[in-house]
C-alpha cells in the first residue's frame, strides 16, 4: 500500500475549494446544454465548419510541431547543464505571455510591413497553423525533453561502445525509450492548437470557412454573430470532452502509471 503521507488535516478545506473553483464553472456549462438539440447543433453548417477547420489546422500545427518540436527536444536534453537551461527557457516563453502578444509578434513578422509580409500569410488559412504552432510547440518540446533527461544516456552510451552509429542509436534507442513522452506531448500539442484563441484571433482573423476555429466560433456566438449560442455550447462541450480524453490518453501513457 501507498503511504498515505502526513498532510495536516486543516489543508483539506482550502484543497476542497480549490477543486471546487475548477469544477462548478464546467457543471454550470452542462446545466446550459440543450441536450435535445445537442446533435443538431453540433452538426449544423457554422459547427461543421469550425469543427473541421479546427481539426485540419491543429493536426497540421501537430505535424509541424513533431517535425521541428522532436529535435529541438533531443538537443536540449542532451546539452549542457547552462545550455539546456537557456534553451528550456526560451521555449518556455510562449507559454507565460498572453496568447495575444504572440498574435502581435506573427502580425509584424509576417504582416504587409513585416520581415516576411510578401508572404501574404496573416488572415489566412496557413496563418492559424501558424498560430496554433507557436502557442503549442511549447508543449511538445517540453514533455519529451523531460522523458529524454529521465531516460539518461547510459544505453546510448552503451550502444555507441558496440559500434553503433549516432543514427542508429537515435532510431533504436533514444527515440523508443522517449515515445511516451512523444505521444504526450504529441496529444498535448494537439488539444492546446485546437483550443488555441487569442494569437489566431490577432493573425488570422475570424472568417467563417477561412479561420474561424472552434473557439472562435464560441466567442463570434456569444457576441450576437455567427452560430447560435445553443451551437456555442455545445462546441464548448465539445472541446471540454476533448481535454477529457486528452487527459486520460496523455496517464495512459506516463510512465509508472499504475504500478
Amino acid at each position: 500500500m501507498r503511504a498515505a503521507g502526513y498532510v495536516p488535516r486543516w489543508l483539506i478545506l482550502p484543497a476542497v475549494v480549490g477543486l471546487l473553483f475548477l469544477l462548478v464553472p464546467l457543471t454550470a456549462l452542462l446545466a446550459r446544454v440543450e441536450w435535445a438539440t445537442l446533435v443538431a447543433d453540433v452538426t449544423s453548417d457554422a459547427a461543421l465548419s469550425a469543427l473541421g477547420l479546427s481539426l485540419a489546422t491543429g493536426a497540421a500545427a501537430t505535424v509541424l510541431c513533431a517535425v521541428v518540436g522532436i529535435p529541438l527536444a533531443l538537443v536540449i536534453a542532451r546539452s549542457p547543464a547552462r545550455t539546456a537551461a537557456l534553451l528550456r527557457a526560451l521555449v518556455t516563453v510562449p507559454l507565460v505571455l498572453p496568447p495575444m502578444v504572440g498574435g502581435v509578434a506573427l502580425l509584424y513578422l509576417f504582416g504587409r510591413t513585416g520581415w516576411f509580409g510578401a508572404l501574404g500569410l496573416p488572415f489566412t488559412t496557413p496563418a492559424v497553423v501558424l498560430a496554433q504552432v507557436f502557442v503549442a510547440l511549447p508543449f511538445l518540446v517540453l514533455a519529451v525533453e523531460g522523458t529524454l533527461r529521465s531516460t539518461g544516456v547510459e544505453f546510448e552510451r552503451a550502444a555507441a561502445s558496440l559500434g553503433a552509429s549516432r543514427a542508429t542509436i537515435l532510431r533504436r534507442i533514444t527515440l523508443p525509450l522517449a515515445a511516451p513522452g512523444i505521444v504526450a506531448g504529441v496529444v498535448l500539442c494537439f488539444a492546446r492548437a485546437i483550443g488555441e484563441f487569442g494569437a489566431t484571433a490577432l493573425f488570422a482573423g475570424n472568417r467563417p470557412g477561412v479561420t474561424q476555429t472552434m473557439p472562435l466560433a464560441i466567442y463570434t456566438a456569444f457576441n450576437g454573430a455567427g452560430v447560435s449560442q445553443g451551437t456555442a455550447v455545445a462546441l464548448s462541450l465539445l472541446l471540454l470532452v476533448t481535454a477529457v480524453a486528452v487527459l486520460l490518453l496523455v496517464r495512459g501513457w506516463r510512465p509508472g502509471v499504475g504500478r
